[in-house]
């Protein structure tokens, strides 16, 4: 016979699911509250987070300055300084090999402009001087009359390196105070919570500090990998300024999608300009492969292994994180994912039942042996 729907077991069905769906819609208002809050404070948060991010890469001289009986005003003041210095010493490394052949690279500018209006002259474009001149004169007509839109992004372009000044300038005092003050911050936040709270909050900070650290090493460690492969292959090829590129492509691992697009750009170019165009086909190469090599195998595995988290899984965070918020939101992406994590699991080791001890399985079967 064929069998019919129990109209209870479906009416209790109906209303788990009801239940389970007001219960996740009220996450998700809260979420977005969320989100909204931060996005409300998002000129104090961000120094903080980069603050924390400089802090994580800082704190082990630090630890060790302080593990030798150095003061803690003096151990964070020092590494604070050492720091500076390091990110000075990384601007020379671009700016004054760049500076040395600034006369070479602006000839070199001039010969690759003239290269590429020689081959567009000849087929298959066979574009004449004449056709040149009326785009020039087409596209400063153009510049003249979007003059008001180009001021406002000038002054757009101003007021974002205004912010990013500022906001590097608090982020080094906040990670100067972490630095100083950072291990009494969990005792501290320990007295001021009630109940539970004082245990799992405590408990949860520190294993985010832990994944935060391990996501910069990572971070790290990926962008040494491109400076290296690509550092190689420029050298290859004879392309000058190998260590300011080199350099740069560290540093632009950090700044997903934009950083790695910037570096790569600017070794093209010197490429073309210095080495004609076979050598900057070749350059091009190199950096698409090592840039390909790093976001489907390098970064995913590295960080994978580092923060606890499956290769697709940080694949997917990046993918949403660009997509929400653009390039600080594929930056965040991984280490916010990290968080998740780190939370979910506190969660689940505190709300799993606690493992049944063998004696006292061994004492209720010998008791039932001997009844």
């Amino acid at each position: 016979m064929p069998r019919t729907l129990s109209s209870t077991k479906t009416r209790a069905a109906l209303r788990i699911s009801a239940r389970i769906s007001l219960e996740l819609l009220l996450i998700l208002v809260m979420a977005a509250v969320v989100l909204w809050a931060l996005g409300q404070m998002w000129s104090v948060i961000w120094p903080l987070v980069v603050g924390l991010l400089l802090t994580t890469l800082t704190w082990p001289l630090a630890r060790f300055l302080r593990g030798c009986g150095w003061a803690p005003a003096l151990a964070a003041s020092v590494v604070t300084l050492l720091f500076l210095l390091v990110a000075t010493g990384i601007a020379a490394l671009i700016a004054v090999p760049v500076a040395s052949q600034s006369g070479e690279l602006a000839d070199g500018v001039a010969e690759g402009i003239e290269r590429v209006r020689e081959w567009a002259a000849g087929p298959p474009l066979n574009i004449d001087d004449a056709q040149i001149a009326q785009a020039t004169d087409t596209a400063a007509a153009r510049l003249q009359s979007s003059a008001g839109s180009l001021v406002t992004a000038v002054v757009a372009g101003v007021s974002t390196v205004v912010d990013g000044v500022i906001t590097a300038v608090l982020a080094l005092f906040l990670m100067f105070f972490f630095l100083k003050d950072g291990p009494r911050f969990l005792p501290w936040l320990a007295h001021q919570l009630p109940g539970r709270l004082a245990t799992d909050i405590p408990a949860v900070a520190a294993r985010s500090w832990d994944t935060l650290g391990a996501f910069v090493r990572s971070q790290a460690l990926v962008g040494l990998l491109d400076a290296i492969l690509i550092g190689l292959g420029l050298w290859a090829l004879g392309v000058p300024l190998v260590l300011p590129l080199a350099v740069l492509t560290f540093i632009s691992a950090f700044i997903p999608v934009v950083g790695a697009l910037f570096a790569g750009v600017v070794a093209v170019l010197i490429a073309l300009v210095f080495n004609g165009p076979t050598d900057a086909l070749i350059a091009l190469a190199i950096i698409v492969v090592v840039q390909q090599l790093e976001g489907n195998v390098f970064q995913p595995m590295i960080q994978s292994r580092g923060l606890g988290l499956h290769a697709a899984v940080v694949l997917l965070a990046v993918t949403l994180g660009s997509s929400l918020a653009g390039i600080v939101g594929s930056l965040l992406a991984v280490p916010v994912a990290a968080l998740i994590a780190v939370v979910w699991n506190y969660l689940r080791e505190q709300l799993s039942h606690p493992p049944q001890e063998p004696e006292s399985n061994e004492r209720h079967a010998g008791d039932a042996v001997v009844s």
